[in-house]
């Protein structure tokens, strides 16, 4: 995880990424508001019945005026229910379009964030902000906001209805409470670090997870279930302790406001019964008081949830925005460089590179490559051959030193222009559940079948193709076995569909076969006439034909020429070549 994280404020965030649908929330808090002022109105209409029924103990009851009180009472209850579900219906909107608006969010900034981020982060954290922080934000602003204003609005018409029946008695009641407000601010200052260590341990979890998945293999294969699950136990104790500490402390809230009210209940009881035994106040009013405190300490309980709820949301929301304000690719909209015919001429003028500062991996890199050339880079594993690649294509930006394509910089044209001068197929296959023909043809329009059936017999998938029971509207998913050949020759496949005029193979021949590899070389050969290809490779025999081999040795050039030339020289190249032939002759 990175150290240097920026300093956000969730709550500023929350209210910026909340604007756009402010009238709907004021929309909403009226209604809310309105069906809080119908529940405080409802107390004193009760207490007009009791004084009707107290008048009629001693002749008769005027039933008429209870039938009135009571009509009244009902259609004021049902339009706080009506105003209360306007009120959840709309909050219950809002807060998903906004949890939705936050996850597309986080989606377009992944595309605009440089690799270097992802060299530093588990995908699973990101995974983790993505689904579980934002859910948590989108549960609190569903349930919590519409709660705390009907509570607040609910907490201030009892107070005032409260005052107005009686001051003494209102006096007595908020007195009991100001005891529980401040225990819970306490508590909530005390307990919202262990809820952002919470958020931060179920994200380093899920990282934890997603890479214990994706090398099940390797890890069973080293008997490593052990050290696994002792690694996995430690960060899950890390979380059960942050999580028992947030959860813990936020859960006192509720006791204690609950405590706060049972004690508001005995007050108003012995202080009220003093009074009506002097003759102070009548019995009524004891009656629609027990009513208002019941409606002063439930939104005070309410509050205390919201209050629960809102730590690991204030928690989830630094995440969030912290991973929002990281550092972005630069902004190239006003770069009017393009490329749209291209010859293939690629120059590396004294380039320079390193994945951290302190440590140079591309220290002066120098080649012009003539357009149409099929170059081979080689060398031993770390010697910077990947790297060049990332640099071609702009993973990654040069620290010193110019690459140019036709002349042109590439930093000066965008990167979208760039990347789509290429067609590459990486040493790791990549293959997204859809049908073989979405995959085949990855972004591109207006692929035919016949393209397609040309490509797969050229990389020898036709046979694989055929067993598939809906042929390219075959579904790849878990329950479609796909070897490891299998996948490369797809990723092969695509590439030629692309049809770009550069060419990129990162160790495109790694996974197959030498009987398939002659086949699939054949038609890299094809598909490599007349473009300028960069060929990665360790097999030194793929790449013999090459017109430009280029040996690299810890991110310099140390030897250029033709097979035959490097031969010649008995150099580094000479000695892989004659290595790799001696071991695989003493194999056979």
């Amino acid at each position: 995880m990175r150290d240097d994280k920026q300093t956000v404020n969730p709550l500023k965030e929350l209210f910026r990424h909340c604007r756009r649908y402010i009238p709907a929330i004021l929309v909403s808090l009226l209604l809310g508001g309105a069906g809080a002022v119908f529940s405080v109105i409802g107390p004193d209409k009760i207490a007009d019945m009791v004084k009707v029924i107290e008048e009629g103990l001693g002749s008769a009851i005027d039933l008429q005026e209870i039938g009135r009180i009571g009509i009244f009472l009902a259609v004021l209850y049902g339009l706080g229910w009506i105003f209360s579900y306007g009120q959840n219906f709309i909050l219950t909107t809002v807060t998903q379009r906004m949890s939705q608006s936050l996850r597309t969010e986080i989606t377009q900034k992944i595309n605009r964030m440089p690799l270097r981020y992802f060299d530093s982060t588990s995908f699973g954290d990101i995974l983790s902000r993505l689904t579980n922080d934002v859910d948590t934000i989108g549960q609190m602003l569903g349930s919590g906001m519409g709660t705390l204003v009907s509570s607040v609005t609910l907490l201030i018409g009892a107070l005032v209805m409260m005052f107005a029946t009686n001051a003494l008695l209102a006096s007595s009641a908020i007195l009991a409470s100001l005891v529980g407000f401040a225990l819970m601010i306490l508590i909530a200052a005390k307990s919202q670090k262990y809820f952002l260590a919470q958020q931060q341990a179920l994200g380093k979890i899920n990282g934890f997870i997603e890479e214990s998945f994706s090398g099940q293999q390797i890890i069973r294969v080293y008997n490593g279930e052990a050290s696994y699950q002792k690694t996995f136990d430690e960060i899950n104790a890390g979380l059960y302790d942050s999580a028992w500490k947030s959860r813990f402390l936020s859960g006192m809230m509720m006791p204690i406001m609950g405590l706060v009210g049972n004690l508001g209940y005995v007050v108003v009881c012995v202080l009220g019964a003093v009074m009506v035994a002097k003759g102070t106040i009548a019995f009524s009013v004891i009656v629609s008081f027990m009513l208002y405190i019941r409606l002063f300490t439930q939104p005070l309980s309410q509050v205390a949830q919201v209050f629960t709820s809102l730590q690991p949301a204030v928690a989830a929301s630094t995440r969030v925005f912290e991973f929002l304000h990281e550092e972005e690719l630069e902004d190239e909209r006003d770069k009017t460089k393009c490329l749209q015919s291209v010859q293939g001429n690629v120059e590396f003028d004294h380039v320079r590179f390193g994945y951290r500062p302190e440590k140079t991996v591309i220290h002066d890199f120098s080649v012009k490559i003539r357009a149409g050339q099929k170059v081979a880079i080689v060398g031993h594993t770390g010697a910077g051959k990947t790297t060049m690649v990332n640099l071609l294509m702009r993973f990654y930006e040069a620290d010193g030193g110019t690459i140019r394509i036709d002349g042109i910089p590439i930093k000066d044209m965008k990167r979208e222009n760039v990347r789509s001068l290429f067609c590459m197929v990486l040493q790791d296959t990549w293959i997204f559940e859809g049908t073989l023909r979405e995959n085949l043809a990855y972004c591109k329009e207006g692929v035919t079948d016949a393209q397609l059936d040309r490509v797969c017999c050229a990389v020898g998938l036709t046979h694989y193709v055929k067993t598939l029971p809906n042929g390219y509207d075959t579904v790849l998913n878990e329950h479609t076995s796909l070897s490891a050949e299998q996948r490369q020759l797809v990723t092969i496949a695509r590439a030629m569909i692309e049809d770009a005029p550069l060419l990129i193979l990162d160790e495109a021949t790694s996974s197959v076969d030498t009987k398939t590899e002659l086949a699939v070389q054949d038609a890299m050969n094809k598909l490599m006439d007349g473009r300028t290809s960069f060929v990665i490779a360790h097999r030194l025999s793929t790449v013999r034909n090459a017109d430009l081999i280029l040996v690299m040795k810890e991110g310099d050039i140390v030897e250029s020429g033709n097979h035959a030339e490097l031969l010649s020289r008995n150099g580094i190249y000479a000695d892989i070549y004659n290595s790799q032939f001696e071991h695989g002759a003493a194999e056979s």
